[in-house]
């Protein structure tokens, strides 16, 4: 590549991913020596990008964070990532980051060809996210340092809070960041338990880049999948309630008011109706649908439901029982 400011762009545009470059790779990439390579970084140097280089065998040169932002190199589909990202960010759960990504989102709009600007305007309007609002709040930084870890196929050393509230430190090899809308997922080779595992990033603490590399495994299933990995270690960790409830209304009455994943009614009478099924949501989440439904029922099983039901009941008529007008010798 004998045109210098192409070169110079090509150049700039390798080292802005988050690896180490060795200079035999530059220059094969490139088609040039590795006498021009240096040059061409103390170019760059000169311009202000600060490219760090490293000695030794397995030495190479790096773009490092410097003083202020360099301009970025984006190719298209890139750029309508970032936008598209960025529109998403807004309603995201990730703490400060609304306001932040209407700002870049307009800077960076601000410059995008019209070409561009029509892709992210219509893939925007064709799609439609599932999001909710009662997820925990992320911090970035910790995102941040986990994506570039994931880039770079770079062991994590973080510390990680289960659900019950366990303390423990884990050495990971990340694969892949998973949103579900509410909540983001790490998917990563855990090293010390030798198998698969997904992290809730909210209950990520201090996470490291520890600087050794590793080449990716192959995920269970293979294909790719972490998504799928997600859904599926997600469903193994949930409980499975068999749930059988008599209610005292008719099937379409109670049908309509049920989500039609909790499972199917079936009519037993003209005005009763029975639920059998078995489900993995939230014992708890069940307990207030049926509560919410408006019609008089009996909880069969499982046992826990039917105390779960009892204890909500009583806490249900305390809070009656001490509503003014309505205590012990009260009016009512």
């Amino acid at each position: 590549m004998t045109n210098t400011p192409a070169r110079l762009l090509t150049l700039l545009s390798l080292l802005q991913t988050p690896r180490e470059w060795p200079g035999s790779e530059l220059a094969e990439r490139l088609d040039v020596s590795a006498r021009t390579i240096r040059r061409d970084i103390d170019r760059l140097r000169g311009l202000g990008y600060p490219v760090e280089a490293s000695r030794g065998s397995v030495g190479g040169y790096r773009l490092v964070a410097g003083a202020a932002m360099p301009p970025l190199l984006l190719d298209d589909e890139e750029a309508v990532a970032i936008a598209v990202g960025l529109r998403a960010g807004a309603g995201h759960a990730i703490e400060g980051m609304d306001e932040a990504s209407v700002r870049a989102l307009a800077k960076l709009e601000q410059v995008l060809p019209s070409r561009l600007r029509h892709r992210v305007s219509s893939l925007q309007h064709a799609t439609s996210a599932l999001t909710r609002g009662d997820g925990p709040m992320i911090d970035p930084g910790v995102l941040t340092t986990l994506a570039g870890a994931v880039t770079a196929c770079e062991r994590l050393r973080f510390g990680y809070r289960s659900g019950e509230g366990a303390e423990s430190k884990r050495q990971v090899e990340p694969y892949r960041l998973v949103s579900t809308g509410s909540r983001w997922y790490l998917v990563a080779y855990d090293l010390e338990r030798e198998d698969w595992r997904t992290f809730r990033v909210d209950r990520v603490s201090e996470p490291f880049a520890t600087g050794a590399r590793f080449g990716p495994r192959e995920l269970p299933g293979g294909g790719g999948d972490a998504a799928g990995l997600l859904v599926r270690a997600m469903k193994w960790e949930q409980e499975e309630l068999r749930v059988e409830v008599t209610f005292r209304a008719p099937a379409g009455f109670v049908t309509a008011r049920l989500p039609a994943s909790i499972g199917t009614v079936e009519p037993t009478g003209e005005d009763s109706c029975r639920l059998r099924t078995v489900t993995t949501d939230a014992m708890e989440w069940v307990a207030l649908r049926l509560a919410a439904l408006g019609c008089e029922f009996v909880a069969h099983e499982p046992p826990q439901l039917v105390e779960h039901l009892e204890s909500l009941g009583a806490r249900l008529d305390r809070a009656v029982a001490s509503a003014p007008g309505r205590g012990r010798g009260g009016q009512g």
